[in-house]
């Protein structure tokens, strides 16, 4: 028997309490109700995965992600996990409509080769880099949770804050931005609204940001998925760069995107597109000269040190927002990614992400 050969499957439910609502537009989870997975090959190498289902993202709950994993599982067993690009594209095939349930499979399975080999997943993936900067979430709320957010944020070193919109009005916003900006006058700050915005509301946004003399270094989905039109309007007429999130799930939808001019850039998240997907993504974004930002779903260290691994190993990224994992309250993971203020290493890791349990 091939050592390689997809020999076990097990999955259980990860319930991970929040330190604070992750508040966005669309709503406020105050638990990451994830799926953990662990697949092992023929040689008794065992890889983990976690499955990060964000329902007001793709429309998944944990109880699917579980049912989809499950439906797939005997079509696993006795597979070559050498052969991970054709079963990530086989996991799209059957299940397209939930790209969390096919990420946490992809994940488990790149861990388990590159235990296997006795490769880390940066190099894995290029080996550009081991390490990145990244931003921290100021989640919905009011001035004065913006306000204590961003100091919190500041005090732990990190110099990049991105302030949650859209599930106010923009008026309410922007007093919001300017609160964030008091505490960090130094910090570069993005917006992302997560679709909450019409397009009269994203401009009322910007207006009141420069006439508040508030800077802006990012624009993430203004408006809903669904308007393309009018992420092409404000991509022609903002001077902040737009980036699109839940507008860029697919290869097609990048293809839109360039084809339409909907947008500067697009955050790439695993949890939303699926390990195979995602490289094509990132590959079509970097041919057409389109800014990328790394991001995830409520994730903890596991798929937020995979999606450090995706990031730093293929390299040409602009923005990196893997912060979630600063979320948890406590988990029982150990290894994986390191933080040293406001950056992610992973250069030390030696094999697979480097995320183990216990």
């Amino acid at each position: 028997m091939l050592p390689t050969l997809i020999t076990d499957l097990h999955i259980e439910p990860l319930d991970l309490a929040l330190t604070e609502p992750f508040a966005i537009a669309t709503g406020a989870p105050d638990m990451a109700n994830n799926v953990l997975i662990r697949l092992k090959l023929a040689d008794g190498t065992v890889g983990l995965g976690e499955s990060a289902p964000l329902t007001a993202v793709s429309g998944e709950t944990q109880a699917s992600t579980l049912e989809a994993i499950t439906s797939v599982r005997e079509a696993l067993l006795g597979r070559d996990a050498r052969s991970w690009r054709p079963i990530g594209a086989w996991l799209g095939e059957a299940l397209p409509s939930a790209p969390s349930a096919r990420c946490g499979l992809e994940l488990a399975l790149l861990d388990a080769l590159g235990r296997h080999y006795r490769m880390p997943l940066f190099a894995f993936f290029g080996g550009a880099g081991t390490g990145l900067d990244i931003d921290m979430t100021v989640t919905a709320g009011d001035e004065a949770h913006a306000a204590s957010s961003a100091r919190s944020i500041i005090a732990r070193g990190i110099r990049t804050l991105k302030v949650k919109v859209g599930a106010r009005s923009p008026e309410e916003d922007v007093r919001r931005m300017v609160a964030v900006r008091r505490e960090a006058p130094e910090a570069r700050l993005f917006a992302d609204a997560n679709g909450g915005y019409t397009v009269a509301q994203a401009r009322t946004f910007l207006a009141g940001l420069e006439a508040a003399g508030i800077p802006l270094a990012l624009f993430e989905q203004p408006v809903p998925r669904d308007d393309w039109e009018g992420m092409a309007e404000l991509t022609r007429s903002s001077r902040v760069p737009v980036c699109a999130d839940e507008s860029a799930r697919t290869v097609k939808d990048v293809v839109r995107l360039v084809r339409e001019g909907g947008a500067h850039g697009i955050n790439l998240k695993l949890m939303k597109s699926g390990v195979v997907e995602s490289l094509a993504m990132w590959n079509l974004a970097r041919a057409h000269g389109m800014e990328l930002m790394m991001g995830g779903m409520v994730e903890s260290t596991l798929a937020m040190s995979s999606a450090a691994h995706f990031a730093a190993g293929l390299g040409g990224f602009d923005y990196a927002d893997l912060d979630t994992h600063l979320f948890i309250r406590e988990h029982s993971f150990r290894g994986g990614l390191r933080m040293q203020d406001g950056r992610v290493d992973i250069g030390h890791v030696q094999a697979g992400h480097g995320v183990d349990i216990g």
